[in-house]
């Protein structure tokens, strides 16, 4: 097997959290019940995707705010919450809530851009400002500055009863510092890094200067770090769909085999006219998918993971993936598991 520049030192996990639209509370449950599971097994973070007008998770601090009374160590993020749909002042507001529930256990992770589907949308989420919204860098800097703590207004005191602060309350003056970038593109690492925020690299990224998936994901996280103030030590976590076979079964099998050969097709060349690169699955026993990781020139340059379930199987599998994860491939990659 290569060698590996060092081990891995955080193992975590994402999940889309699908739901039944006639029966909503059920895969809602299965969420928390997976999260909790993960802490269990000792995995260091658990991530929660983020879908609008889907069956999938479309508030996900409020479901991480539920996670918070059902965990106590494993840290909670986003990856990612889309700005598009968001305003930078309330949602300060619930991630700071959330943060001091989980006693400073969150890892918020953002990206910007419109809305998909804007035009269907955009009279229900913006009536009167939908021409004139900024959807780019600008929305994150404002967030970023209210979790902070700068000032959202210039007014603060005593009026009759009541007290009013002139930043974000409740301040979590560690959130700031927890703050991630889910970016796929050379701009977005170099704006995520000279912003002094953490940097999500996932298994989609922008063909800019390569159409090989790993070379591109390697001068993102080199370029990120290049205009961090912390340089090599600024965090970078990597999120690739690994599926472990260990313990399923031979159904199981089957249906993670076949799931990975439908999807293979798109990684073979750019996607659309963004020119959309996506990793391909990696399913296999866990030596196997530890030696084509360790193979793998951006996983080399991290020592911290969130791995992606699938989107679509049954919350038996994610039990099962998750176990082999933690009990075989974590520590075929110098993980230890938290307690």
């Amino acid at each position: 097997m290569p060698p590996i520049s060092q081990p891995l030192r955080k193992l975590g996990f994402l999940t889309i959290g699908l739901f039944d639209g006639a029966d909503p509370r059920r895969g809602h449950e299965s969420t928390l019940g997976i999260i909790e599971l993960g802490e269990q097994l000792g995995f260091d973070s658990a991530w929660v995707r983020h879908r609008h007008l889907q069956y999938g998770i479309s508030s996900p601090v409020a479901v991480l705010a539920a996670a918070s009374q059902r965990t106590r160590r494993i840290e909670l993020g986003t990856a990612v919450i889309p700005l598009g749909w968001e305003n930078p002042l309330r949602l300060a507001e619930d991630l700071a809530t959330v943060d001091i529930l989980l006693g400073g256990r969150l890892n918020p992770g953002v990206s910007v851009g419109p809305p998909m589907h804007y035009d269907q949308v955009k009279e229900a989420l913006y009536p009167d400002t939908a021409d004139v919204e900024d959807f780019g860098y600008e929305r994150v800097r404002r967030l970023l500055d209210f979790v902070r703590g700068k000032s959202a207004t210039d007014f603060s005191g005593v009026e009759g009863f009541e007290v009013f602060s002139d930043r974000v309350q409740p301040h979590s003056p560690g959130l700031g510092r927890r703050m991630w970038y889910g970016g796929g593109s050379l701009r977005s690492a170099q704006w995520a890094g000279e912003h002094g925020m953490n940097f999500l690299t996932s298994s989609v990224v922008k063909a800019e200067e390569s159409e090989d998936f790993a070379d591109i994901q390697l001068s993102h996280i080199r370029a990120f770090r290049a205009h961090h103030p912390d340089g090599d030590r600024a965090r970078v976590s990597q999120g690739l769909v690994v599926i472990p076979t260990d313990s399923a079964s031979p159904e199981q099998r089957a249906k993670y085999t076949a799931y990975v050969e439908k999807r293979t097709p798109r990684t073979v060349t750019p996607q659309g006219p963004a020119r959309m690169m996506f990793a391909p699955d990696i399913v296999g026993t866990s030596a196997e998918i530890a030696e084509r990781l360790h193979a793998h020139v951006a996983f080399q340059e991290v020592d911290e993971v969130a791995f992606a379930l699938p989107f679509s199987f049954e919350h038996d599998d994610y039990v099962q993936i998750l176990t082999d994860i933690a009990t075989r491939l974590g520590p075929a990659l110098g993980w230890r598991a938290a307690t």
